[in-house]
């Protein structure tokens, strides 16, 4: 009778999507210096780089300082860039994955590399889904409480008082720049992207990826008053056009007539929403997660694989460059949203639909406890003296981000490491 043969080691044995929630607490653990202390880093620049930027946007030359705080807020999103590269990275030190990848002989990526191979599709993520809006906030919000008195008030009591016209600035620095200074920008902003994206392409330079987000970053928000300014006059002028006024009709004539019209398209305005914070948002961010543990998440053709629109892919690459163009134009903005989610998607699903649900539920409750957490927290501390939660709150609300920032992450990286470690104990590729 032959001998039994030997069960699998616990090193070979395929990980449990239920393991997640304790895995991501073992890797927080693991990690939780360097977490701590990339989050840490993170928020006293930006908040430097914030407090310079409400500073100076505010005074004469009133056009050359907005430009200079467009670029400081470029500067932001880079920290943001660079903290969550560092924190992704920190946390892939210590995954089951990457000690098998060191077993097999790969030697890890120094921190300079993973930014620079980072930076390009990282800049696509973040723009696609407007993250950006969550610095401009902070900005928003800094200007508001920091210059009240300086650039509100004491200019509108001057100008009662002595019959001036000194200008408000008070909230404008990110939409006060002229249309035209705000071209001129765009075209410089435009050049650097078109130079530093063609390094990335021949693999050229030793921070081209860094600069060419850069240049991604800087364009969109040099831009973005002069495209506020033509889209509103291209609306203006579309609201008038006779397609338009019928489309109009046509849609007020649906909703008097077509029984629960109205109402069905309510519904999906009240629960779209919540559908992309609860799905999406978390797939998002695990994309960005993949992108610094080595996978691409950009691919369309890999996002496309298996299903019956790979045919269509194949036929749009044999077709002329025009119509390549053409396409790309016009599914550009679609492709750079979905595409990420998508790759995200199959590969979490590699380690089972589990997986992915309970990444989702862990995502969105550590948010949404959070939340209710921090309320408990200010209720508990009470408000008798006054104007103390000036003082108080951000303290507060640091510990919170700190908190629900490290957790997270540890799930999204808990996440791919089960996903990766069940593919390539099955003979898989996670990035394939």
């Amino acid at each position: 009778m032959a001998p039994p043969q030997p069960g699998p080691t616990p090193a070979q044995r395929l990980p449990s999507p239920y393991s997640l929630p304790l895995h991501a607490l073992r890797l927080a653990g693991k990690a939780a210096l360097p977490l701590i202390l990339w989050f840490s880093a993170g928020e006293l620049s930006r908040w430097a780089i914030l407090y310079a930027a409400t500073e100076i946007s505010h005074g004469s030359l009133r056009q050359v300082r907005l430009v200079v705080t467009l670029v400081l807020m470029t500067v932001v999103i880079l920290i943001s860039m660079t903290v969550i590269t560092g924190m992704f990275l920190s946390l892939r030190r210590v995954l089951r994955e990457t000690q098998a990848r060191r077993a097999d002989g790969q030697e890890d990526e120094p921190f300079w590399v993973s930014l620079n191979r980072v930076g390009p599709a990282f800049a696509l993520i973040y723009l696609a889904w407007e993250l950006y809006i969550k610095d401009a906030s902070d900005f928003q919000w800094m200007d508001l409480f920091h210059n009240l008195d300086d650039n509100f008030y004491t200019p509108i009591f001057n100008n009662v008082a002595n019959g001036t016209e000194e200008e408000v600035t008070y909230g404008m620095g990110l939409v006060g720049l002229d249309w035209r200074v705000s071209i001129g920008a765009m075209v410089v902003t435009f050049g650097m992207r078109m130079l530093f994206a063609h390094l990335v392409e021949k693999s050229k330079g030793r921070f081209s990826g860094i600069a060419a987000a850069f240049s991604e970053f800087a364009f969109v928000f040099c831009g973005l008053n002069a495209i506020f300014t033509f889209t509103k006059a291209r609306e203006d002028w579309a609201s008038h056009r006779a397609v338009v006024g019928g489309a109009s009709e046509a849609w007020e004539h649906a909703k008097e007539n077509v029984p629960g019209w109205e109402a069905f398209w309510k519904w999906a305005g009240d629960t779209w929403p919540h559908v992309i914070d609860a799905l999406a948002v978390p797939l998002t961010w695990l994309a960005i997660a993949v992108l610094v543990f080595g996978g691409t998440v950009d691919d369309t053709r890999r996002a496309l694989r298996g299903t019956r629109l790979e045919r269509g892919m194949d036929r749009l690459e044999g077709s002329h460059d025009l119509t390549q163009r053409a396409t790309d134009r016009f599914i550009g903005g679609f492709r750079d949203r979905w595409v990420p989610v998508v790759n995200a998607f199959r590969i979490t699903v590699k380690g089972g639909i589990t997986l992915f649900g309970l990444m989702c539920l862990l995502y969105v409750g550590l948010h949404v406890g959070a939340d209710y957490l921090e309320r408990v927290v200010n209720t508990l501390i009470g408000s008798d003296v006054p104007y103390m939660w000036l003082v108080v709150s951000r303290p507060v609300e640091f510990v919170k981000d700190l908190l629900v920032t490290v957790l997270a992450y540890s799930v999204l990286a808990a996440t791919f490491d089960i996903a990766a470690t069940r593919a390539r104990l099955q003979g898989e590729d996670i990035t394939a």
